[in-house]
């Protein structure tokens, strides 16, 4: 249900009233917590992922007067803030308040942008992604934590009901999403109406029951389940399907960019600034890409010529994209074949990290219904309580899109030692405010991701020039990102002209190309974060190579940068600098 829960309002105003009656540090603690209690309260959905209590048979409220009220929020925090003196913290706590202080101030800078008319993408998706994905992070030890699914199952009417009138003020208003990059998401409701109830992904947590849960209750919870979804979710989604291929997606806008929405030019530089934890420009930004594009175009020439390959750079991408060599022809050997890079990348972590996480990780497949408007890979972070595995997953469909030599790279980004690596122990961390386990500024946790790519020279990986070939077509693949983006949205670029510059400087194969230009128009900025963040790391472990010599160590390194879990830029520079600080270099 979306109905509020009355206790909650009372709990936040009497832990804000002892706000006024502590010394700086205990107001500060007493802010994050009251804080958090707040955002659980009013996104349930991240409460699931949490681990937080009692709000598991909730969905978020999204009716204009819950969006219009947290409004607040923001400055109401900002407001406390101002009422502590830092200077009388103690050095981890400066960083609290710092890290609280800069996820505010983006909160309460946001608020000039009206995002929450932009619910829907072709990767995300819409409501029809946010609830199998939601109850398939929720617990399931209990009766009652089948009971709270049950409950979540029968108000997905309301929950698409609010969507869609959101996004019916998006076309109001003249602020949707591109039309062009919605065009598969009826086709993936369609995927989803099409399997009997009984089957539906909706229903993959009644699957599989925890052994103090007995066969009367098990049949009882799937029956329920199954007519939830039969009676209450199939024709929530199939109203849904009907207004966005019928109402919605016709009436979207031809233009890409986000520049082109009302006071769209502030928006993008706002989601850069967001994005990237840095000030740079569009332009500035820009620039970067096509420095990074020249100088991986040489490492590329470099290692085409070491495959003994005779011809151009452009025949030399149509071989990979062409030869049967490079593809499987089985779902099943791809995802076999995904799992055996893992495992061998598991041996080798000991190498590069004095601290390794102690929650697991799997490899499962995309699931089919959207697996055609996926991208090659991704990352599932399991719920912060480390009650589940995180999960990598990786797309089977179309099998000739998916090429061998770029498994290595994909898997040390999006498992280990990336994002699985990086995001667990982020979720480990012991005695930080809770905000500071999934705080997760892109270009850090991106930046991540892409730094950890390189790692692979460094643990064997990548011994042929193909798979070499791979590495940097990944890079260059993100050093693109940094033009397209800005090209589309910011100086006016056309779809046509970044897929063009994509196949140009790539080996991507083209449905990848046209997935991820996609995803640039629907994620503005968010593209650019991977590549600023990779080269901040770069540049702060070169300064500590040069400054400690043979007394460099890349474990010790590895854990200064992954101390304190997803952090801005500026702030990862300052801890690094204040280590090396303390670092003998004789």
């Amino acid at each position: 249900m979306i109905a509020p829960n009355s206790k909650i309002p009372m709990m936040l105003f009497c832990l804000a009233s002892s706000l006024f009656a502590a010394g700086d540090a205990a107001r500060l603690h007493q802010l994050f917590e009251t804080d958090w209690a707040w955002q659980m309260h009013e996104f349930p959905e991240m409460a699931t992922f949490s681990g937080y209590p009692g709000q598991n048979n909730r969905w978020t409220d999204l009716s204009p007067a819950a969006i219009e009220a947290r409004r607040r929020h923001p400055q109401e925090n900002m407001d406390a803030l101002r009422s502590i003196d830092r200077s009388q913290l103690s050095p981890e706590d400066q960083l609290n308040y710092d890290l609280f202080l800069w996820k505010s101030r983006r909160d309460l800078d946001g608020l000039a942008f009206p995002s929450e008319y932009l619910r829907i993408d072709p990767l995300d998706g819409g409501v029809h992604s946010q609830v199998p994905f939601t109850l398939n992070q929720a617990p399931a030890r209990t009766v009652k934590d089948y009971e709270d699914a049950l409950e979540r199952l029968h108000s997905v009417p309301q929950l698409v009901d609010q969507n869609i009138a959101l996004l019916q003020a998006g076309l109001d208003h003249h602020i949707t999403q591109p039309k062009i990059a919605l065009r598969d998401i009826p086709a993936q409701i369609d995927r989803i109406l099409n399997t009997p109830p009984a089957k539906s992904v909706l229903l993959d947590l009644f699957q599989n029951f925890p052994p103090g849960i007995d066969a009367a209750d098990r049949e009882r919870l799937r029956r329920r389940a199954a007519a939830e979804v039969d009676a209450a979710v199939y024709p929530a989604f199939r109203k849904y399907r009907d207004f966005l291929a019928k109402k919605y997606i016709p009436n979207c806008r031809d233009s890409i960019g986000l520049s082109d929405l009302p006071n769209g030019a502030a928006w993008y530089r706002y989601r850069l600034r967001t994005q990237t934890t840095t000030d740079l420009t569009p332009e500035q930004i820009h620039a970067i890409g096509l420095r990074e594009v020249k100088r991986i175009r040489a490492e590329m020439d470099k290692t085409i010529a070491a495959t003994g390959f005779k011809g151009s750079f452009d025949e030399f991408v149509k071989f990979l994209r062409t030869d049967p060599r490079f593809y499987y022809t089985r779902p099943g050997d791809l995802v076999t074949g995904y799992r055996d890079i893992c495992k061998r990348i598991d041996g080798e972590l000991p190498r590069l990290f004095g601290k390794l996480p102690r929650t697991p990780y799997g490899v499962k497949e995309v699931d089919a219904y959207h697996a055609p408007s996926e991208t090659t890979a991704f990352y599932e972070p399991g719920p912060v309580d480390g009650s589940k595995s995180g999960t990598y997953r990786v797309n089977t469909y179309n099998l000739a899109s998916r090429p061998k030599f770029e498994m290595e790279v994909l898997s040390m980004h999006e498992s280990v030692p990336g994002h699985h690596l990086q995001i667990a122990l982020e979720h480990e961390q012991e005695n930080v405010p809770e905000f500071r386990r999934q705080l997760e500024p892109t270009a850090f946790t991106e930046g991540w991701g892409l730094y950890a790519e390189s790692l692979g020279y460094e643990i064997g990986f990548y011994q042929d020039p193909y798979s070499r070939f791979g590495q940097l077509s990944y890079d260059m693949w993100r050093a693109c990102r940094l033009v397209v983006d800005t090209g589309m949205h910011a100086m006016h670029w056309t779809r046509q002209q970044a897929i063009d510059f994509m196949t140009a400087n790539t080996a991507l194969t083209a449905q990848n190309i046209q997935v991820e230009v996609d995803r640039y128009i629907s994620w503005p900025g968010q593209a650019d974060a991977y590549k600023i963040g990779q080269l901040k790391i770069l540049e702060l472990r070169k300064r500590a190579e040069q400054k400690l010599g043979a007394h460099f160590d890349i474990r010790k390194f590895h854990d200064v940068v992954l101390s304190a879990g997803s952090i801005p830029l500026d702030v990862l520079e300052q801890r690094v600098n204040a280590w090396l600080a303390t670092q003998n270099s004789n």
